[in-house]
């Protein structure tokens, strides 16, 4: 039986080349399911992502008492994740399709790499740093600093930044 993995992708640039990360993993023969946030979904070729994996592109809940469409997960790849989800996430807060999943993997102890994207002063903001090493106690691998994938300048936006994304470097951590 292959190995599932959810790659979960927040609303940032990175998240148009999602291709690029399914196409690595199924190489590493893992089968790809992603699920964006609803501002992730924005950003990311829905089409063709559900081409390459045969799987729907999740955003949001299903319904009560539905099938669930996707496989259960082997491990969890958060990438790009958000200054945004990375606070929610280590809160607790689950008020969106990924954080529900990453909040359960920690408590199921399933493997999860997560690769943030964000500018300077986000960066510096002091509640990032202290949950990013509170999801690390928690057995998350979080690839962040200037040697993964250093931030960027504020109001920028990071796209001339996507070409440098580490996704190899994630997939390898999984």
């Amino acid at each position: 039986m292959t190995a599932v993995l959810y790659l979960l992708a927040c609303g940032a640039p990175p998240t148009r080349d999602l291709a690029k990360p399914v196409k690595l993993a199924q190489e590493r023969g893992w089968d790809v399911c992603v699920i964006t946030s609803p501002k992730g979904r924005e950003f990311a070729d829905v089409e063709t992502l559900e081409a390459l994996t045969g799987h729907p592109v999740r955003s949001d809940y299903k319904k009560p008492g539905t099938p669930d469409v996707l496989p259960p997960p082997d491990a969890l790849l958060l990438a790009p994740a958000t200054t945004n989800t990375i606070n929610k996430w280590a809160a607790g807060i689950s008020d969106t399709l990924p954080l529900g999943l990453l909040v359960e993997g920690i408590g199921a102890s399933r493997p999860i790499v997560a690769v943030p994207f964000t500018n300077q002063a986000q960066a510096a903001h002091p509640a990032f740093a202290e949950n990013i090493a509170k999801l690390r106690s928690w057995g998350a691998m979080i690839l962040w600093g200037d040697d993964v994938m250093p931030s960027f300048a504020p109001r920028g936006g990071g796209a001339d930044r996507v070409a440098e994304f580490p996704w190899r470097r994630a997939l390898e951590n999984l």
